[in-house]
């Protein structure tokens, strides 16, 4: 019976606080809205891309069961392949050369194949003769297209393959239906080892296991016999590696999409604390009419409940059409550069995806509702009925403890290591940081502004001011922890961005020490004949070659270039460790010290021919380029090892007085004529300007959602500003009966807007500088293994902090405008 008499009153309170109130529940809903959307979309593009990728590898790999794989570019001795199919539990096994080309200005792979072994290893890679052409798959001039590398080309058409700088002519003679949307081409083996110099080297060798065969027993079997410059491969090696390629940025741009969420989170708080605060006589009524505390705490959740779930939905259809016109404009690329590939990836609804991110949706408004519930719930009612002062009492010290704890325990979270690669604990750090400073809001608020209040004014104007947000601190901490959430969070990201680009800046000075660099698309090789016609160019002082391949040093990783220098090494991070005698020297970069677990000292061992070949790592040296890891070897020892002279990239100092157009134009001339028109030249300053362009690039979606995080946070706060003056109709209405003009109380509120945004700014400055410290020193190490120094960006900081001062204050005088132009008596008529 009881409950029925008060089952209605939700209903109604509801209603009615919406009806009286839209804009700031608009906001908050919004908020979570916006929030999810970014996510949501975020997650989809990348889960779309990473989908696409995936597959076009899995074409490319042929799905076979096993793959023997080359440790670097290299390749292996094509007399492994008869003793791996001799080796017991395997059914058949296919050799297979596999080249990076060039067919025009499309990069495809290529592979050679053979198709009787195909055939039963990997049918999805069989080519498909034109009809009445059926021996074509032997012929060595024949060459079969995918779908994606036909376009531009019909069957019967001759097409020019470029290979390490050597061209080839052939027919196209057919299709490959099974390359799906992989720019594909397949040719026969014999052809791919004579035509591109491969004679007894191949790529890969596919396995199909027996029926009924251990997966585990043969992947031992194999193990065993392989030399060191080929390595084992399976699906889940597959799936780790590619997986391990993008992870955390994947799980970065997450993190940073949920920043809006949580942003959201705090505009939930605020929208609802104020609507409690407006609405206690309201509470303290039911109270004494006989509603139990439960009925409010429910009321309150209810609402945080409806606020969630419309915000979570609008977000989630938002959020689908945002990814795919992100695809559409974009690609899944996202400016990242992990996921290569021509075209649109398809969209990939994920059920489950948009589950979890509604979830988290709903989950923030809850969170941001809980607090004002219990708060309501507590509501003393003889003291709120006439809405006599403010919930706290302001003669009481706020509390910091909690605070205090909060910071405790997120900096224990910085200290703890990554999860599979991914800064978990460090997001929590943030996390708990960021609560830890919204905590301590009422006493650093107090703390600020005790020197203040204690001064005597001969304003009434500045007196009001300090007294309403010294006796009123429970709504100046509300108006606070929402400035403080989005100032503190957008701090943290603009400082880390900076202090990245900062670092990546200096880094190019660092190694982009010449006059100009030459490269060719692909690492096409210069022979030694062409090394010698390039550095006898007239305008040329030195000229330095290098050449980058990609080894496997471990087959659940991604590759990791090995970078050949006849010149100086790259500059060292700390201190270098002597070479003991007879040693190979390397340098490793940092991603790589840290993948792999070496630093200066260590030994690691190096897939350049049959045998492993020791390296001793003298030094660590910086390298934002490569997440994977890079090592770099003098360029003497190299040839000494695998006597491979040929070089792809070059260094260029010029002589004084050179001109530098008409050197690079000789420079070009010197090149051979099937390289020239694939060769970069490139001065120092535009390939810097074009590395930091591709860093903006890829920081694009950062900076966009940022900026919305930002702009929710702004309108969160003036949301916020702009209720609470609002609600302070009767005071105003009060004020004027004893003698305050209108301008002195528009005043009075800019002076208080101007004093939170100040109090807010500078305590979100701080905590956000503070913020950017676990991005800067535990995330970006954990996730991206790179270490950077920290950079304040002053005139960021010094106009943001304006910028929220000057805002508030306007907020607060626009608003206080139309509260205080109500007629003075009809204003405090309610208390009477």
């Amino acid at each position: 019976m009881a409950f029925d008499r008060w089952a209605t009153v939700p209903r109604w309170m509801i209603v009615g606080e919406w009806r009286a109130h839209p804009i700031r529940i608009v906001t908050a809903m919004v908020a979570i809205a916006v929030g999810v959307a970014l996510g949501f979309a975020v997650h989809l593009v990348n889960a779309s891309a990473l989908d696409r990728f995936t597959r076009g590898l899995a074409t490319v790999n042929g799905g076979a069961d096993l793959r023997i794989e080359a440790a670097s570019e290299r390749g292996f001795d094509e007399r492994l392949y008869p003793i791996v199919a001799k080796t017991a539990g395997i059914a058949a096994a296919s050799p297979i050369v596999r080249r990076h080309a060039r067919m025009g200005k499309k990069a495809i792979d290529l592979l050679g194949i053979d198709v009787l072994r195909a055939g039963i290893v990997t049918p999805v890679l069989l080519p498909r003769p034109n009809r009445g052409d059926p021996v074509a798959v032997f012929d060595p001039n024949s060459m079969f297209l995918s779908r994606a590398a036909m376009m531009g080309h019909h069957v019967g058409d001759t097409a020019w393959i470029v290979i390490n700088g050597e061209a080839q002519r052939f027919r196209i003679a057919g299709a490959v239906p099974g390359a799906g949307d992989r720019a594909l081409g397949v040719i026969d083996i014999a052809a791919a080892q004579d035509r591109f110099g491969r004679l007894g080297r191949i790529d890969r060798i596919d396995v199909k296991l027996a029926h009924g065969m251990d997966a585990a027993r043969v992947h031992g079997s194999l193990a065993a016999i392989l030399p060191a410059d080929a390595v084992l491969a399976g699906a889940t090696e597959d799936g780790d590696r590619t997986d391990a390629l993008s992870r955390a940025y994947r799980v970065n741009l997450d993190m940073l999409a949920l920043v809006a969420l949580l942003t959201g989170a705090f505009l939930v708080y605020s929208a609802q604390a104020l609507s409690i605060a407006r609405r206690r006589p309201h509470f303290a009524l039911l109270r004494v009419l006989g509603a139990p505390r439960r009925l409010i705490l429910k009321q309150v959740m209810v609402e945080g409940i409806i606020l969630g779930a419309a915000g979570a939905i609008a977000g989630i259809l938002l959020g689908y059409g945002l990814a795919a016109a992100v695809l559409r404009l974009v690609g899944g690329d996202l400016g990242s550069g992990y996921f290569g590939g021509e075209g649109q990836p398809p969209l990939l609804f994920s059920p489950t995806a948009a589950l979890t991110f509604a979830g988290l949706g709903l989950a923030a408004a809850l969170i941001g509702s809980l607090l004002p519930a219990i708060q309501a719930a507590r509501i003393t009612p003889t003291v709120s009925l006439k809405m006599v002062g403010d919930a706290v009492d302001p003669r009481r010290r706020p509390a910091i403890l909690p605070a205090i704890v909060l910071a405790v325990i997120g900096i224990m979270f910085a200290l703890l290591p990554a999860v599979r690669g991914v800064s978990l604990f460090g997001y929590g750090a943030v996390g708990l940081l960021l609560a830890a400073g919204i905590a301590a809001m009422p006493w650093l608020a107090r703390a600020l502004l005790a020197p203040l209040a204690r001064k005597s004014s001969k304003s009434p104007v500045v007196q009001l001011a300090l007294g309403r947000l010294w006796g009123a601190p429970s709504q100046a901490a509300v108006a606070l922890s929402g400035i403080v959430a989005s100032v503190g969070l957008m701090i943290a990201m603009a400082v880390m961005v900076a202090s990245f680009r900062g670092s990546v800046d200096d880094w190019l000075d660092q190694i982009l020490s010449a006059d100009l660099y030459l490269s060719a698309d692909g690492g096409v090789p210069f022979d030694r004949a062409a090394q010698q016609r390039l550095a006898h160019v007239p305008g040329v002082r030195r000229i330095d070659f290098g050449a980058q391949h990609g080894i496997a040093l471990a087959p659940n990783k991604p590759p990791i270039l090995l970078f050949i220098r006849d010149g100086a090494m790259p500059p060292a991070i700390g201190h270098v460790v002597a070479l003991p005698p007879g040693a190979l020297a390397v340098r490793v970069s940092e991603p790589a010290a840290r993948l792999y677990g070496l630093s200066p000292g260590s030994t690691i061992m190096l897939p350049l021919g049959r045998r492993a070949v020791p390296a001793f790592v003298t030094a660590v040296y910086r390298d934002y380029a490569r997440q994977s890891g890079a090592i770099t070897i003098n360029g003497s020892a190299y040839d000494r090892l695998t006597g491979d002279k040929a070089r792809g990239e070059a260094a260029i100092d010029l002589a004084p007085g050179a001109n530098v157009m008409n050197t690079m134009a000789a420079l070009r001339r010197a090149l051979p004529s099937t390289v020239a028109d694939i060769v970069q030249i490139v001065p120092t300053h535009a390939l810097k300007t074009r590395a930091l362009a591709i860093f903006d690039r890829s920081f694009l979606i950062t900076y966009g959602l940022e900026l919305i995080a930002v702009l929710v946070g702004l309108a969160g706060v003036a949301a916020t500003t702009s209720a609470q003056t609002i609600a302070r109709t009767r005071e105003f209405g009060m004020l004027r009966h004893l003698g305050v003009t209108r301008q002195q109380i528009t005043a009075m509120l800019g002076l208080e807007g101007a004093l939170l945004g100040l109090v807010g700014g500078v305590a979100g400055i701080v905590l956000g500088c503070g913020l950017a410290q676990i991005l800067i020193h535990v995330v970006n190490p954990q996730s991206f293994n790179w270490t950077m120094a920290t950079r304040l960006p002053f005139g960021l900081l010094a106009g943001v902090g304006l910028a929220l001062v000057i805002s508030s204050a306007l907020t607060a005088m626009l608003a206080g405008r139309r509260a205080a132009s109500a007629d003075a008596v009809r204003a405090v008529r309610e208390d009477w």
